[in-house]
């Protein structure tokens, strides 16, 4: 891991703040890689951050989730706002980096210079996201954009970290889905606060919106929002317009409700409580003798000398720690 030095490091957010795209680059890169600057960077960053709506765009695989972003971003752009795009890809098998096939699609984005595209890497995270989206959205936010989109990999079950990450989550789903039992099982009936039947021009549209329709009834009502249903051609823009009133809508419902606020409190709180919990695990494994210690107990529990409950017990015991 490259060391850099302090002077650089302030040079970097110089740049950083004269709204340099490359230094946002390199930014995201040290936060991602992990680096000893990451840390020191965000921490200076972190006063310019809060500003960014965030909005969640998941769905099932060949939804067309890259294309109904990239409209939406250009229909953000009418407006005058700052888009920042955060695209999670599926790992490459032989570097293990981004595939980057959700910034092929958005290529047509690029000369834009009020649109950044980030794709990052799942890395074996099976939350739909990649490990730090939080951070780069962080990042991106501080950069200055007003709208911080966020499309996840597609892994279907295991995508309701998005509902943390997002302010509004966008669930798109298409007639060839299959029924709404099938998206109900994957988890994302409870997490969409807009649906979107995307690819409306094929048979069966209008089915899809009148079960998922009927599966929001019977979904438990924990706030006033009613989940709309919207109809989209995200290749031709078909939609689009009203997806935007959709979410600004469920914005303003949430800031008039201090909903939104709550959301944050309680993801800060969140986000507090994860890196504590990084932070303390990686204090004990760098005690000496704790990695031998755990291989002893991992031994006891096989052999059913001790629970694997009590096999964390005696580490804390012995650690000093009290209950």
């Amino acid at each position: 891991m490259s060391i850099v030095l302090e002077s650089t490091v302030e040079e970097l957010l110089r740049r950083f703040a004269r709204g340099d795209r490359r230094a946002c680059g390199q930014v995201i890169s040290l936060v991602e890689d992990e680096a000893a600057e990451a840390k020191p960077i965000l921490n200076k960053l972190y006063p310019l951050m809060g500003r960014a709506y965030r909005v969640g765009v998941t769905g099932p695989p060949g939804a067309g989730k890259s294309t109904l972003v990239e409209k939406l971003a250009r229909h953000l752009r009418e407006y005058d706002y700052r888009v920042g795009i955060v695209a999670v890809d599926p790992s490459s098998p032989f570097s293990g980096g981004a595939v980057l096939g959700d910034r092929v699609r958005m290529a047509a984005l690029f000369t834009d210079p009020g649109v950044y595209i980030r794709s990052m890497a799942t890395r074996g995270s099976l939350g739909g996201l990649a490990r730090r989206t939080r951070e780069v959205c962080d990042i991106l936010d501080a950069f200055g954009c007003d709208y911080i989109l966020i499309e996840t990999v597609g892994v279907g079950q295991m995508e309701l970290d998005i509902a943390e990450a997002a302010d509004s989550t966008v669930v798109v789903l298409v007639p060839e889905s299959g029924d709404s039992i099938q998206a109900l099982k994957a988890g994302l009936m409870e997490i969409g606060e807009i649906f979107c039947v995307n690819k409306c021009d094929r048979e069966g549209a209008d089915r899809m919106v009148l079960e998922i329709q009927t599966m929001l009834e019977l979904r438990p009502k924990n706030d006033s929002w009613i989940p709309p249903v919207v109809k989209t051609a995200a290749i031709s823009g078909l939609g689009i317009e009203e997806l935007y009133e959709r979410i600004s809508a469920h914005r303003r419902y949430l800031e008039t409700s201090s909903i939104l606020e709550e959301r944050r409190r309680r993801a800060v709180r969140t986000e507090i409580e994860r890196r504590l919990s990084e932070k303390l695990q990686s204090w004990l494994w760098r005690r000496d003798g704790f990695k031998e210690r755990v291989e002893e107990l991992v031994e006891a529990v096989m052999t059913r000398r001790v629970s694997p409950y009590e096999a964390v017990d005696l580490l804390f015991k012995e650690r000093g720690f009290d209950e």
